[in-house]
């Protein structure tokens, strides 16, 4: 059964009809074209499909589509500010903090949403943040240092080991 769907992807009113079988991440993906956010496990695990929905991190592939009407979703392709990159792109390019890149999207915006509630988080309240994230490539250091450093509250040691 199709449905049609009234709700904001990053600023924008957005109609869109949806077939109630459909998660949040099939409609950015198969109907709106916003293919930044990654399906990785399907069932919640690894985060690459991590999305704002009501300023709340959430993973797209297991939230109904048509749980999202009414809603505000921002996605990683809303996060830059036209050519000007967030604070956590950056760092992690300038940190190294990205490797393959499939998990980077997830990754962003789970550190965004504690950034907004949490400016200056500590390298612990970072990794729980992002604890839904899975990277198979970095390890983690380095994210959590980008993150730290986007914060504002980067120095050359580690994280953790501070």
């Amino acid at each position: 059964m199709r449905k049609a769907l009234e709700l904001t992807v990053n600023g924008e009113s957005v109609s869109v009809m949806a077939d109630t079988r459909d998660t949040l991440l099939d409609l950015l993906r198969d109907r709106l074209g916003l293919t930044g956010s990654k399906e990785g496990c399907g069932n919640g695990n690894c985060g690459a499909c991590t999305v704002l929905l009501d300023g709340q991190p959430v993973n797209a592939c297991i939230v109904f589509a048509c749980e999202a009407e009414g809603s505000d979703v921002s996605t990683i392709e809303g996060v830059a500010a036209g050519d000007r990159l967030h604070a956590v792109q950056q760092a992690l390019i300038e940190l190294g903090g990205t490797q393959c890149g499939f998990c980077t999207p997830g990754i962003v915006i789970a550190a965004r949403a504690l950034l907004e509630r949490n400016p200056r988080p500590t390298p612990h309240e970072i990794r729980a943040a992002i604890a839904g994230n899975l990277c198979r490539c970095t390890g983690y250091d380095k994210i959590v240092a980008a993150i730290e450093a986007a914060a504002g509250g980067y120095d050359a040691a580690p994280a953790g080991k501070r």
